[in-house]
């Protein structure tokens, strides 16, 4: 664009959900709490059914009989744990493309809807396949998360973008933790509270239905949230393209070369690839930590493990995602505005390695010192995760326009799927296998698992480091987050 020129004109359509969305957000220059509780609840009802599993999965697995020995039930557990990303990691390009083209909207409808039908199947499996097709399932019509976040940034003013894709991390984060502990409370009814359930009622038949119905509930309530939340996408005619910067709309041929050359491809789009490939090695260790945790917890201490039931992990949960929720309001804004995303990711990153390392210590330790060691290490570590999360959602919604959002962040969350759907199998595999060498002379038993999830968290750190990731340039950072925080 000439140097002469004035600030483009702003161009508002009738008719067009987005164009009305933007006059909103020029009008109201208050954070938008009401869509930012609706974004809360859609995203917390997806991230539920996640890892809710976790707590109850080695029993569920047990209980199928597809094991022969007691060692296994790691390895077939974590097949169930993929199934998801699996499926997700199928459909999630699709749901982004579908979000871009015909709306926010219908996509986080369908997607809730999943989780109220496959989620609700899970919890009445009856055999191995049923557990893994249902899962399956749910993951390829889930395709809620890449729409959420360039959802969570169009639906408020620019200055608030960071704090809308923080609150979509923060309650995915919270899901992820709260979901295992409904799942911890909730299963095996008729054994934890036979006063209220008896064996032969449905929750004794199906001793793992009473956690996903619970969820499932938790969906519908968030579907009728959904009935109010606006659709933020611009609708104009095929010659008319929304501008990519902040809330102003103008023509198709008043975009700057330079922006129409990087929308392009986002496959070249240097900037979102490498911070997806980061982001995806941390989602990896996250995943891995989260179904070795939850297995690591109630597995004997004989083999190295903390004895735990499936209720004292769903405790253990409850406190994390309590303390999460606090962190999150209080002290993760302040600290990723006085560093930034990329430093406060590496600090997260590098601080979560030592922490992971005197895990298996823990194993020593009984009584209320050992419960509370436990509980502060569950909390530190999942502040860890979702400090480093919630930078790379920052910089990969940096680098691209608007109307790409939801294609990037279906590419993200494809990958995402597929390092998720490895992490799980993986990491039960990696538990089945360091349970059976407890007397090795290095790195025995659970010392070997803690020790490769901190091999990836290093990987990872390594990875933050230039020449590998990159950052737009300030032309052609379309959502500026980082800059509107940090000015």
């Amino acid at each position: 664009m000439k140097g002469n020129a004035g600030p483009p004109m702003k161009v508002y359509h009738e008719n067009c959900p987005g164009c009305k969305q933007d006059r909103k957000n020029e009008v109201h220059r208050g954070v938008p709490y009401g869509e930012f509780f609706f974004i809360w609840i859609v995203t917390l009802c997806s991230a539920l059914p996640i890892s809710s599993l976790f707590p109850f999965l080695y029993f569920m697995i047990r209980d199928l009989h597809i094991a022969k020995r007691e060692e296994d039930i790691g390895f077939y557990a974590g097949f169930v744990g993929s199934s998801f990303m699996i499926g997700r990691a199928l459909t999630s390009v699709f749901w982004g493309v579908v979000a871009d083209r015909y709306g926010r909207k219908p996509v986080i409808l369908i997607s809730i809807i999943s989780v109220i039908i496959f989620n609700t199947l899970f919890g009445l499996s009856t055999s191995y396949s049923m557990a893994i097709i249902s899962r399956s399932f749910m993951g390829c019509f889930c395709g809620l998360l890449g729409p959420i976040k360039a959802y969570a940034s169009e639906v408020c003013r620019k200055e608030y973008q960071a704090l809308g894709l923080s609150l979509v991390s923060t309650s995915r984060g919270i899901g992820l933790v709260v979901g295992p502990a409904i799942g911890g409370f909730l299963a095996q009814p008729a054994e934890k509270y036979p006063n209220i359930f008896s064996k032969e009622s449905l929750f004794g038949r199906f001793p793992y239905f009473l956690p996903c119905l619970c969820i499932s509930l938790v969906a519908i309530a968030a579907t009728v949230a959904c009935l109010w939340l606006p659709e933020t996408l611009h609708i104009h005619d095929k010659w008319e393209i929304e501008d990519l910067e902040g809330s102003l709309i103008r023509c198709e041929t008043r975009e700057s070369s330079e922006e129409t050359e990087a929308s392009k491809s986002l496959i070249k789009n240097w900037p979102l690839m490498s911070a997806i490939i980061v982001y995806c090695v941390f989602s990896l260790q996250d995943m891995a930590y989260s179904e070795i945790f939850s297995l690591w917890a109630v597995s004997n201490q004989s083999y190295g493990g903390l004895s735990f039931s499936s209720q004292v992990v769903g405790e253990v949960l409850a406190i994390t995602g309590t303390g999460l929720l606090v962190y999150q309001i209080f002290l993760y804004p302040p600290f990723e505005k006085y560093l930034g995303p990329i430093t406060s990711s590496r600090v997260a990153a590098i601080f979560s390695i030592p922490l992971l390392a005197g895990y298996p210590f823990m194993s020593k330790l009984s009584g209320l010192e050992r419960q509370l060691i436990v509980n502060c290490a569950s909390f530190l570590k999942n502040a860890f995760s979702i400090t480093i999360i919630n930078g790379f959602n920052i910089l990969q919604n940096n680098a691209v326009p608007r109307h790409q959002r939801g294609a990037a962040n279906g590419i993200s969350i494809t990958a995402m799927s597929l390092f998720k759907a490895v992490a799980p199998a993986g990491g039960g595999a990696l538990f089945s296998w360091a349970q059976k060498r407890q007397q090795a002379s290095f790195l025995p038993g659970d010392h070997a698992v803690f020790f490769l999830l901190n091999v990836v968290t290093l990987i990872g750190l390594l990875l933050t480091f230039k020449p590998f990731l990159t950052q737009p340039s300030n032309k052609r950072s379309y959502v500026l987050l980082a800059t509107e925080v940090h000015a």
